[in-house]
């Protein structure tokens, strides 16, 4: 059964997109078949893995307004052969599109579902927002898992976001679980770093992945090569933690 995924933060630069682009490398590792979709209009996602979103001709935001089928807009990538909806800046212009739209809130879920029987694992990767996009990712997911930086203010947001998971369970029919929070550019010596797991963990018990994302160089350093962690530093910390993430999520069915 395909596990749909949105990986969710209101708060910007948190590592959501460094997660929805080198997690599927390491979920196709262990044999899994992986879709992300790159449901921010920011493009980053789709940058990151060498495609242009303005050399696009077609992109998830025409699939969204029922423009093509889901199925031609899906790109394969060149790491482990996972797949992409890569999506271009006039995603942005969907905020105002969707408005009007009949069941507006279900666009995305609509695309898909018309191809996520292809795969054991699909992501999205949201918005930093709490807005109608945001919240079409959401609705689409069965699953949310809320990267959370190392930092102060790092916890401020979380409990809307929860909240607003537990609103579209009880308005809209869904059954959205909290697959859980993943910490961020986290250093073990630190003490910020410290202090912000510890009250994590102590805040939201049993929702805590226990892989951190360590704060590392090659990992903000691979977008710009237009390569996933793995291709651009193989021997690094943040390749182990990506396998070993990989690893978690695949153990939480």
């Amino acid at each position: 059964m395909t596990r749909v995924i949105a990986i969710a933060n209101q708060k910007g630069g948190v590592g959501k997109t460094a997660i929805a682009v080198n997690l599927p490398v390491f979920l196709t590792a262990f044999g899994k078949r992986v879709l992300l979709v790159d449901f921010d209009p920011q493009a980053n996602a789709t940058f990151s893995l060498g495609i242009k979103p303005r050399e696009l001709s077609v992109s998830l935001y025409e699939a969204l307004l029922g423009q093509v089928m889901p199925k031609d807009i899906i790109k394969n990538t060149p790491f482990l052969a996972f797949d992409i909806m890569p999506t271009s800046y006039n995603l942005a212009g969907a905020n105002i599109e969707l408005v009007n739209m009949k069941d507006r809130e279900f666009k995305l879920k609509e695309v898909i579902d018309v191809v996520k029987d292809e795969y054991d694992f699909v992501l999205i990767d949201c918005p930093p927002s709490l807005g109608l996009l945001t919240l079409n990712a959401l609705i689409a997911a069965d699953e949310v898992m809320i990267p959370v930086q190392s930092e102060y203010l790092a916890m401020e947001g979380l409990d809307q976001l929860l909240y607003n998971v537990k609103l579209i369970n009880e308005n809209l029919g869904r059954d959205i679980k909290i697959l859980g929070a993943i910490l961020t550019m986290y250093n073990k010596k630190n003490i910020v770093s410290q202090k912000i797991a510890k009250d994590l963990r102590r805040n939201f018990p049993g929702y805590v992945f226990e892989t951190v994302i360590p704060r590392v160089v090659s990992l903000s350093e691979a977008p710009s090569t237009g390569k996933t962690i793995l291709r651009h530093s193989p021997n690094s910390k943040g390749v182990h933690a990506f396998r070993e993430l990989a690893r978690e999520i695949i153990s939480k069915q």
